[in-house]
C-alpha cells in the first residue's frame, strides 16, 4: 500500500523529495514550500490505498463493469453468437438443396405432362384407327379383322388406363407447385443472407427461419404418395406456404425507440389497402380458381369415360346386332378422347388452378402480414413503418404516391371500388 504523507513549510524555496522503503512496500514523499506562504494551511491529505479508491468508484463490481479486471477480455454480447452464425448458415445450405430439389423435380413432372399427353394420344388415335379399319374387314370377315378388334380394344383399355392417372396426379400442377416452390425457397434463401449480412442475429431469427423451411416443406411436399396435395379439393383456399404469424421481437432499425415509422395516416392507410386485397384481389382469384376446378374435374372425368366407351364399341366391331353404333362408338369417342385430353393437359388446366390458387395465397400472405403490425400495439415489435409501406407498395407493382392514391380513393368511394390493388398480376 502506497502512502502519501504531506510535511510542514521547509526551507526559504520550493523543493521536493521522495525515496522507497524496500521493507514496507511504501513510497514515501516529502513536499516543500516557501516560507513566505506560512500563513496558508494545507488540508489534511486522505491516505486511502489505490485499491480503496478503486472501491470508492466501483470499479470492482464486475457485474455492472464490461471489463473483467481478472482476464482483460469483455463481457458484453454485442458481438454476433458464433453459434446463432452457424445454425443460420445450416439452415441456409438446407434451403439451398430444396431449391435444386424442386428445380429437377419440377422439370421432370414438366416432362410427365409432354410425354403422357403424347403417348396417350398416340394410343387412342391409334385405336380409332384400327377400329375403322376392323370394320371394313369384317366384312370379308377373316383372322386380320379379329386382331385389329382386340388390338384396338387393348390399346382403349390402356389408354383409359394411363390416362386416369394422369388425371388423378396432374402432372402441369405438380410442376406449378415445384416452380412455385423454388422461389419462394429462393426468396427464404435471400432472406437468410440478409440476416447474416445485417449483424447480430438472435435465435429468434433461427427459429422463425426453422419454421418457415417447414412451412414450405408441408406446403409443397415432393413425394406423391400420401403426401401430395389435392387436386380437386372439395373448397378453394388459397395456398399457405408460411407459418402463423407471431409476435414479433423488438429490433428497431436505428435502435431508437418511439413511433418506428408509424402514424395514424400510415395506419389507416394500411387498413384501406387491406380492404381492397380482400375485397377485390384475392376474391378475383378465388373466383377464378373455383372455375378451373370445375373445369379441369369435368375434362378429368370425361377422358377416361371416353376411351372406356370407346373400349367398348371398338370390342363389338363386326358383331351383326350392334355393328353400325359400335363402329360409331369405337371411332368418335376415341377422337373425342383425344380431344379432351389435349384440351385438358395440353393447355394444363391443372397448372391454371395451382396458379390462381398460389396468387390467391399471396395476397393472404400480405393481408395478414399487414394485419399482424397493426394489432400489435407495442410500436417498437412492429416492422419499420417506413420501409413497411415501400415492401408493399413493391409487391404490389406500385410507387408510394399510387399506394397513397389507392388507398384515399377507396376510403373515399361509395360504390364497389373499380381497381385492383395489385398492377402485376
Amino acid at each position: 500500500m502506497a502512502t502519501l504523507q504531506a510535511s510542514g513549510i521547509m526551507g526559504s524555496s520550493s523543493s521536493s523529495s521522495s525515496y522507497y522503503d524496500r521493507r514496507e512496500g511504501i513510497i514515501r514523499a516529502t513536499l516543500n514550500v516557501p516560507r513566505r506562504m506560512t500563513d496558508i494551511s494545507l488540508p489534511g491529505l486522505r491516505t486511502k490505498g489505490i485499491v480503496e479508491e478503486l472501491e470508492l468508484h466501483n470499479f470492482t463490481d464486475r457485474k455492472l463493469s464490461p471489463i473483467d479486471v481478472n482476464t482483460f477480455k469483455r463481457n458484453d454480447n454485442s458481438g454476433p453468437d458464433p453459434l446463432v452464425i452457424a445454425k443460420l448458415y445450416a439452415i441456409l445450405e438446407a434451403v439451398a438443396d430444396r431449391v435444386e430439389m424442386h428445380k429437377n423435380i419440377g422439370e421432370q413432372r414438366n416432362n410427365w405432362n409432354s410425354l403422357l399427353l403424347t403417348s396417350i394420344n398416340t394410343l387412342t388415335l391409334a385405336a380409332a384407327t384400327m377400329t375403322g379399319i376392323s370394320a371394313t374387314s369384317a366384312i370379308g370377315g377373316g383372322a386380320p379383322a379379329a386382331a385389329l378388334k382386340l388390338s384396338s380394344t387393348v390399346m382403349y383399355l390402356s389408354a383409359t388406363g394411363m390416362l386416369s392417372i394422369m388425371n388423378k396426379i396432374q402432372p402441369s400442377q405438380l410442376a406449378e407447385e415445384q416452380r412455385n416452390a423454388a422461389r419462394l425457397f429462393k426468396q427464404l434463401h435471400n432472406q437468410i443472407e440478409t440476416i447474416i449480412a445485417m449483424g447480430n442475429p438472435t435465435t429468434n431469427d433461427v427459429k422463425e427461419m426453422m419454421e418457415k423451411v417447414l412451412a414450405l416443406d408441408k406446403a409443397y411436399p415432393l413425394p406423391l404418395l400420401g403426401a401430395m396435395l389435392e387436386k380437386f379439393p372439395a373448397n378453394v383456399d388459397p395456398a399457405v406456404w408460411w407459418p402463423e404469424q407471431r409476435r414479433r421481437q423488438a429490433r428497431g432499425l436505428d435502435g431508437k425507440k418511439g413511433w418506428n415509422g408509424w402514424n395514424g395516416k400510415l395506419e389507416e392507410e394500411m387498413r384501406e389497402i387491406i380492404g381492397v386485397i380482400r375485397k377485390k384481389d384475392k376474391a378475383d382469384y378465388l373466383r377464378l380458381g373455383r372455375k378451373a376446378l370445375k373445369l379441369n374435374k369435368f375434362l378429368a372425368i370425361s377422358g377416361p369415360v371416353l376411351t372406356g366407351l370407346a373400349a367398348l364399341g371398338s370390342a363389338f366391331v363386326g358383331s351383326p346386332d350392334h355393328g353400325s353404333w359400335a363402329v360409331v362408338l369405337g371411332v368418335v369417342a376415341g377422337a373425342l378422347a383425344s380431344v379432351v385430353n389435349t384440351f385438358e393437359h395440353g393447355w394444363q388446366v391443372g397448372m391454371v388452378f395451382e396458379m390462381y390458387r398460389s396468387n390467391a395465397g399471396f395476397f393472404k400472405l400480405m393481408e395478414e402480414s399487414m394485419e399482424s403490425n397493426l394489432v400489435e400495439n407495442d410500436m417498437e415489435r412492429r416492422e419499420n413503418g417506413e420501409l413497411f409501406e415501400m415492401k408493399v407498395a413493391l409487391k404490389l407493382g406500385r410507387s408510394l404516391s399510387q399506394l397513397r392514391d389507392l388507398a384515399a380513393s377507396s376510403g373515399k368511394a361509395e360504390e364497389e371500388i373499380e381497381e385492383f390493388a395489385s398492377k402485376l398480376f
